[in-house]
Parts: C-alpha cells; structure tokens; sequence
C-alpha cells in the first residue's frame, strides 16, 4: 500500500536508533524526506551515509533536545532545508528510572527533558502543520497506562504526552491536522539491552518480559511498531485524530491468565 508519504518532509526525534531508528527506515522506504533529530553521534551519519547510497531522501540533524534553543533550530534548519514540514514524529526521550524517592528538583528535570521537545516542536512547527494540513505523531509508552513503580519522571511525561495528544487533536480538529499517540510495551532495543543487563541474568529477564505478552510470547520488532507508527501519520489515516494507539502484544490489555502457564 502507497501510504502517500511522496515527497513528504518529516522530522523524526530520537531517529538514530532503536524505535526512531525504525521509523526513519520506514519512512524513507515509502519515498518522505526524512529529517532525522538526535544527540550527536556516529549512527546519524552512518545511517545518511546508507540511505543517500540507496536514493532516499535522509537529512541527520544533531541536536540537544532539552534545550529549547535547540528545538527551534531543528524546525529552522528543516525548513531552511526543505522549505516545509508535513509530519512531526515525537519519538525521543528515555526511562530515567526517578522514582518516589527522588528529590522534587531531579524529578522535575526528569520529567521535563522527556517533555519540553515534544511541545517545543510542535509550538514551532504549528504555522507549517496547519499550512499543510500535517500530522503529529507521539510516541507514548506503556507504563503510563500500567505503572511500573519505580520511574515517576517519565510516566509523568508519557503520560502528559497522552494529554497532549488528546489537547492537540481538539485544537487542531478544525484546521485538519491530526494529532495521535501511539504506544510501545516491550521493544527489544538497545536501550532495552542495557536495562536488562542491570539485573543478574538479562537473558532471564528478557525471557520473563516476553512471558507475560500473550500475543506470540515475545517482543514487539521495531519494524513492526514503526510500521504502525508510520500509517498513522499519513494520508491515508487522515480522518484518524485524538487516538491513544497501542502496539504491545496485548501486554497492557489482555487478561493475565493468557500468560499464565
């Protein structure tokens, strides 16, 4: 299916690896011009280095995204670039593991590097969303819908990030925009690689998260999750707005005793 992403100018946050990595991959598949927004790194290059050399349209920005400074330039060099923005994927941002016991100050930063971007971007890019009747994208996560117990931070950012959504779809509604979250469970990345290397056996750890997926007993791919990523932000779910999307196997849905062996 032609998604209708010709041509496209999308910028994608967090898009040098893991879930971003996916979707900037997909992206560039369906023939957008991809922007893709990280920390400086060697993978931004070496993914544009790949891409250009297959004909696909791919542009590595390096950008710290805590800085508000630095979200502004990242819409200013994109449009400099490509003279307009048609999609924002909202997809960076980490598990900072700051629970109940961290003191209010780190919280508060905690919470804020996962969140000031994703309204920085989009308060930036408002005029061009509207001008071309875009798309936001948000990339949520399970844990502010089930809780985990020890990361307060960033479920209170994820979960902002659904409000946000559920905001933003009713402010652009009349200006043909759609805004819509869409939320990952158990994705084996590398940032997933590292949390379960804190624990004794990660393997074992991995194979305990798998468990408890009833759909297959495993982990989301990435491609898979950017795949619905990417639908949702096209042309084609252009009358779909103000959704809470989420992708985890029935993790966060499904009865327990499925897991249950």
């Amino acid at each position: 299916m032609d998604l209708g992403y010709k041509d496209k100018v999308t910028i994608v946050t967090g898009g040098t690896k893991g879930i971003g990595e996916g979707i900037v991959r997909v992206l560039a598949d369906e023939g957008a011009k991809v922007v893709m927004v990280n920390r400086p790194g060697k993978e931004g290059p070496a993914i544009v280095e790949e891409l250009t050399a297959k004909g696909q349209s791919i542009h590595y920005i390096a950008a710290e995204l805590t800085d508000i400074a630095e979200c502004k330039r990242v819409i200013d060099e994109t449009l400099a670039l490509h003279g307009r923005i048609d999609v924002l994927f909202n997809n960076a941002g980490g598990n900072n593991e700051l629970d109940l016991l961290t003191p209010p100050e780190e919280f508060l930063k905690g919470m804020t590097d996962n969140l000031i971007h994703v309204y920085a971007l989009a308060h930036y890019a408002h005029d061009e969303l509207i001008k071309n009747k875009g798309s936001i994208v948000n990339t949520g996560s399970h844990v502010s819908i089930t809780g985990q117990g020890h990361t307060s931070a960033y479920v209170a950012a994820k979960g902002a990030m659904v409000g946000l959504t559920r905001e933003w779809a009713a402010y652009f509604a009349d200006k043909d925009v759609t805004v819509n979250c869409v939320v990952p469970g158990s994705v084996w990345t590398n940032a997933y690689v590292k949390w379960a290397a804190k624990f004794p056996d990660p393997e074992a750890r991995r194979k305990l998260a798998e468990n408890n997926i009833p759909l297959g007993r495993r982990m989301t791919e990435v491609d898979e999750f950017a795949s619905v990523a990417v639908f949702v932000g096209s042309p084609r779910a252009s009358h779909l707005t103000g959704e809470i999307i989420i992708c985890d196997g029935g993790y966060s849905r499904l009865d327990r005793v499925l897991t249950v062996d």
